[in-house]
């Protein structure tokens, strides 16, 4: 499938779905489940969890969150669209699908078949090194990495900040080397101890050992600082290559969507929860904005999120396997 063909396909989330529930059936019917494709500790696993707690209070059913991580998001994509179930969703950051063309050789899922629900948050995304690093900027620890060609290591938790920092570093002309982990949190322990030397990864992740000082965070990928946390953009730091807003929302498989009356009640439920003050201090705490917004608001920042991805990667000489 060429590049084309999916950022059309990844249109398609602006189409409308044939309700196959009756509208009068009222949802939910029963326990709910969130599938999130990376592992606990991570920003978008604490949201949903943060956020499944006052859904089951408004729902009066049990919201259950489900970590699947792996494959570059497929295992957990897969699980929802296999399971064909309108009380099994997604929740996740759009980043672990969007980048596909750029990473598989094939698509094992057909993406016409996700159906944006709700926008939920944006995650603050972090660049973090270890202190025994001993570099105190990111233009730092750009200059030391060019003084010693293949001995670093880095990495990412999502395809499209590897994309955006492979490319960063191939059109800088840096040596750095990728190393891929299934769960961030592993990748965690070895920047700590020095095996990696950079991590991109959700604030969320890395907050606990940044505090203890056992790694040092040096800016964040966000086009916005977040409140809270006093760290420079990337862009501010003449570095806008390696921009990256963290998008995350809900999910459902198209064949197996709530109804109508349903998707809206979740858009609207995760409306009103993110206005609550309570909820915002804990998103703020753990590197979190919300930003919620309807399936049709969701649909389009996916779109202008593929777009931008593609243009970058271009811009970068990154080129679709598909």
């Amino acid at each position: 499938m060429r590049v084309q063909t999916v950022l059309l396909a990844l249109g398609a989330f602006l189409l409308p779905l044939h309700a196959t529930h009756s509208l009068a059936q009222a949802w939910p019917q029963r326990p709910v489940r969130l599938v999130l494709p990376l592992g606990p500790g991570a920003g978008a696993d604490i949201g949903a969890r943060l956020y499944a707690d006052q859904l089951g209070k408004r729902w009066g059913r049990a919201v259950l969150v489900e970590n699947r991580p792996g494959g570059d998001g497929v295992i957990a994509i897969n699980a929802v669209l296999s399971a064909r179930d309108d009380h099994t969703l997604l929740w996740g950051p759009t980043s672990a699908f969007v980048g596909h063309p750029y990473t598989l050789e094939k698509i094992p899922y057909d993406v016409r078949e996700l159906l944006p629900v709700a926008r939920v948050t944006s995650t603050v995304v972090s660049l973090a090194v270890p202190t025994s690093l001993n570099v105190a900027t990111l233009r730092e620890f750009m200059t030391l990495a060019r003084e010693r060609p293949g001995k670093f290591n880095w990495s990412s938790v999502t395809t499209i900040t590897d994309i955006v920092m492979e490319g960063y570093f191939k059109n800088a002309g840096l040596d750095i080397t990728k190393v891929s982990y299934k769960d961030g949190v592993v990748a965690l322990t070895d920047l700590t101890e020095g095996r990696i030397q950079m991590y991109s990864s959700a604030y969320a992740i890395v907050r606990s050992q940044a505090q203890a000082g056992r790694i040092k965070l040096l800016a964040v990928m966000n086009r916005s600082r977040a409140p809270g946390l006093d760290l420079p953009t990337v862009a501010e730091l003449g570095f806008p290559g390696l921009n990256f807003d963290g998008l995350v929302g809900v999910i459902a498989a198209r064949a197996g969507a709530p109804n109508e009356a349903g998707r809206e009640r979740i858009a609207s439920d995760i409306a009103e929860i993110s206005r609550d003050p309570a909820v915002l201090e804990r998103l703020t705490a753990t590197g979190q904005l919300a930003i919620p917004g309807t399936g049709a608001e969701f649909a389009a920042s996916i779109t202008e999120q593929t777009t931008q991805l593609a243009a970058t990667a271009k811009m970068l000489g990154i080129k679709a396997m598909q």
